[in-house]
Parts: C-alpha cells; structure tokens; sequence
C-alpha cells in the first residue's frame, strides 16, 4: 500500500520513466495517469500519495534502465496499466519499424500483444505481421487491476477486450483498496437490515419520506427549492427509477422537461456550449467545468457512447452496483448534455442504477444526496478530479455577453475517464446514508409516532397544529419560543404547552441533537 510522506525528492533529483516519460517525449498532454513513475539517485524504491488516488512510484536508478520509447512503453503496461489516453494519441506518432520490432521480438507476450492490439486500432494501419494461431488468449485490461466488462476475443491478436466500453470509449474504475473495502463491508445487506427494522405500520409512510426526503436534498444542493408541483413530479420520476429504463436520449428528454423550468425545457441534446461556473463580480467568472462541445461528432458521439456503457453496467454483475453507478452518474455531469437539470439527473441515476442492479430492497430509496448536501467539500472534490485536471487542458474564451467558447478538440478528453476517485466518494456517502441517514430518518417516524399519540392525551388539536408544534419544538431542542407560543399558539395554556414539550422531550429523548427538524 502506498505510503503517504508529508515530501518527496526533489523534483530535480527525478528522471520520469513509462508513461510520464513518453509524454514529455512526444509533447503530449493527456489527462493526468493515477501512477506517475520516476528514478531517484540516489534513491529507494517507495511509493507516495499526491492526492485525488494518485501515486508516485519511486525507483532506484540503479534498477530501471530504460532506452527510448519502446522500453518506457513497456514497462508502463507492465507497471503502469492501461493509460489510454495517452496511447491513443502515442501510438500513432511512433515510427512503425520500432513498433515492428518490439513486438516481433516477442510476438506473443502480453504487453507486445497489447500494443500490437492498440497500435492498429488507433491508426488503422494493418502491421505485416501473421495472425497468433497458438497460446492463451490474454486481457487487455488487467482484471487484477481494473473491475472490467463483457468479454469480445479478437483471433489476430488472441486479445479478450475487456473494457467497460470499446477501445474509443471506455470509462475506467480501478480495485482501489477503498472500493474494495466498500465491497467488503457489504453495504447492500446492511441496508436491508435497517429497513427489516422499520415497523411493518409505518414502512409506507417511511418510503414517501424518503423519496420526499431525496428530492428535497437535490435541489437544495443546488440552492434552489422546488415549488409542490415540482417536488412531486420529480418524488414520482424517483419512483420509477426502479421499473422503467432511463437509458435512452428519449427518456432522459423526458425527465429533464418533467423536473425543470418549462422554459428551460429540452428537445435533445444541448446545442450551444455551457459549463459551470461561480460569477465572482460582473463579468467575472470563475470556470469550473467546461463540458463537451455540442454536435454529433462531440456531445453527440459521447452521448452514445455513455449510454451503451451504461446499459451494460445496469445489467452486468462484474462491476459493483456503487461503482456502476458512479460510472453512470459521475460522466452523465461531466458531459451536462441539458441546459438545465444536470445535476438532479446526475443524483437520480444513482438511484436509477442501484435499483437497476437491485442493491436496495423494492420501493426503497437511499437519501444519498442529503449526506452529499451535508458533505459539499468531499462532493467538490470527487467532481474536481477530473473536472480541474480537465480545464487545464481545455482551451477556451468567452466573450462580453458571457458565451464561452471551445477553441481546443477536447473530445478525447472525455473518452476514458478514471471513475474511481467518484467511485469511492460515492461508496463513503453511501456507507453514511445507511449507518447514519438512514437509521436517523426511520427513527424521526417512529419518534414522531409516539409523541403524536401522546400529544393527543393531552389536547387533540388540528393535525397542521399539532405538526406544526411539534417541529417548532424539535428546531428548539423541545421547547416552543415564547416568540412562537404567543404567535401562534396563544390559545394553549401554560399547563398545556409545558405537557406537549415534556410529551415531544420524552419520545425524542435520544435523537433530540440528531433528527431533522
């Protein structure tokens, strides 16, 4: 496991090797690699954490010995995995006699395979070289490495493509120790135990609180609160999300028109570039994603793309329900294909895919989004591993009116996105939806239940009444305001408040710090 030192060498003291090497070669600028090798000299093997899931492999200079670009690039599919990315853009730029003779020299081993395999993918160029008739048919994606998709075995290379996607697309999700920990602790049974210990009698009223919960918590994180009409056409989308597929530019067209603004209301597609920013003063603008380009041969490509990816891993057990749905979700914002109503289709496909994939029990929903609302740094953060790395290399301008501009081809910046850092950002808010949120919302009813029965021992007023003094008394650690009481509920005597706050006290008496109000 890496270890993580408060410095590294001196970046003087460092020789890049594999992938970073190539890169400064061939004056190539991809999106950043999770691992980045280098020599030291002198120097001892180590491994240190830089942030957002990335590593620094440290090497003696005395053990790595490595003479132009072959070499790197085989000791980075050796090393390094796939980074394809920066092959994509590599491998055509390397002339086709070394290409030749490095895999020649070992035709049949597996890194040479893979270049082999990737080379003429990527440059449409067949190599004068015979097909392997014999041996083993090897992964290209390391299943040791990467959690990887449905199996297509190409005879020429005897190579099974295992990507998520296809080798023009396909997002990336690595066995990091935090998935595999999320995976372990087995978070699906968990959720079911809680909900088993929700009584049969308010089960029901617990679910429509939860979806009424969700979409309370969505548009919040976006500083907005929905009027009813809109919180229930979006509470009855969420209910769907586990009976009908959401998959299609249709459906998603659809349920953007359903959960915003009409006038803001889509037909496809977006067609004008967007992105996300923060307004700092006028004509001030602080960029934090800038999406796609629109058009069939940008937005349009990559929108088939991820729908195909993501029908598969609606479906396919390979990959962990949380991080398919992290996949789905996490790239849907990235690529913003809607004007309006990304980022509450963003959280609800995280619903859609875990119903999908049934790790909630039937008619359950998870209030996930009220811990990302909770969470907006760790939110930012797992956004923010692709999205800044991404506007570093994205070249772009905007004019007085505010109307960004692309000026740079970013297409392939998108196509193979590392989805672990969201991955596990999403296994944590997800671990705390179901050790805390959730037990937390089914006591709320429970406690709720009691202290409606006892209230009513002591006055029957009107169910808004009653509701509306029992939440004041929960916002004010049990008491009502004297502010309050003589608002609106100047008709109580004291007798009678003091027995309605000692009723609430007694039946939250152990959540009075923790409910919602």
């Amino acid at each position: 496991m890496p270890s993580k030192l408060g410095s590294v060498s001196n970046p003087r003291d460092l020789s890049p090797v594999g992938y970073l090497w190539l890169a400064k070669e061939f004056k190539l600028n991809p999106m950043p690699h999770h691992v980045e090798s280098f020599t030291a000299n002198p120097g001892e093997r180590r491994s240190v954490e830089t942030g957002n899931g990335r590593v620094q492999e440290i090497h003696p200079w005395s053990a790595i010995d490595l003479h132009g670009p072959m070499e790197h690039l085989d000791f980075a599919l050796k090393r390094e995995g796939l980074h394809l990315g920066l092959l994509r853009a590599l491998l055509p730029l390397l002339p086709e006699d070394q290409v030749l003779a490095y895999i020649k020299a070992t035709p049949t081993g597996a890194n040479a395979r893979r270049a082999w395999y990737l080379y003429e993918q990527f440059t449409k160029i067949t190599l004068p070289i015979p097909d392997i008739t014999a041996g083993n048919y090897i992964d290209l994606a390391d299943a040791t490495r990467y959690f990887t998709g449905p199996v297509t075995k190409f005879r020429r290379w005897r190579i099974n493509e295992n990507l998520l996607g296809d080798v023009h697309f396909s997002p990336m999700v690595r066995r990091s120790r935090r998935i595999l920990e999320g995976e372990a602790a087995r978070l699906d049974l968990r959720c079911r135990e809680a909900i088993a210990e929700c009584p049969p009698e308010i089960y029901q009223r617990a679910l429509a609180f939860l979806y009424s919960k969700e979409t309370k918590s969505s548009y919040a994180i976006e500083q907005e609160t929905p009027d009813l009409p809109r919180t229930e056409r979006f509470v009855a989308q969420l209910r769907r999300a586990a009976t009908e597929d959401f998959l299609s530019e249709e459906a998603l067209v659809e349920l953007q028109n359903l959960i915003v603004d009409p006038r803001f209301a889509a037909k496809g597609w977006r067609q004008n570039q967007n992105y996300v920013g923060q307004t700092l003063a006028p004509g001030h603008e602080r960029i934090h994603l800038i999406p796609p380009k629109p058009g069939e041969n940008d937005l349009g490509y990559l929108m088939d793309a991820w729908l195909e990816v993501s029908r598969n891993l609606a479906s396919t057990p390979g990959v962990p329900p949380l991080a398919a749905a992290a996949v789905v979700a996490w790239i849907f914002v990235y690529f913003h294909p809607f004007e309006d109503g990304n980022g509450r289709i963003h959280r609800f496909l995280i619903h859609h895919i875990l119903a999908q994939r049934g790790f909630t029990p039937e008619g359950v929903l998870l209030p996930v989004s009220a811990i990302i609302q909770n969470r907006p740094k760790d939110y930012d953060a797992s956004l923010e591993a692709f999205s800044l790395p991404l506007l570093a290399r994205t070249e772009y301008d905007m004019d007085p009116d505010g109307k960004l501009g692309v000026i740079s081809d970013s297409k392939d910046l998108f196509r193979y996105i590392d989805c672990t850092p969201m991955a596990e950002a999403l296994y944590a808010f997800t671990a705390e939806t179901i050790e805390t949120e959730l037990p937390r919302e089914l006591a709320y009813l429970r406690c709720y239940d009691v202290a409606r029965a006892a209230m009513r021992e002591i006055v029957d007023l009107p169910e808004p009444k009653a509701n509306l003094f029992l939440r004041l008394c929960l916002q004010n650690q049990g008491h009502l305001s004297a502010n309050k009481r003589k608002a609106l509920f100047s008709f109580l005597t004291d007798e009678e408040v003091s027995s309605l706050e000692a009723a609430i006290q007694a039946a939250y008496q152990d959540h009075l710090t923790q409910l919602p109000a």
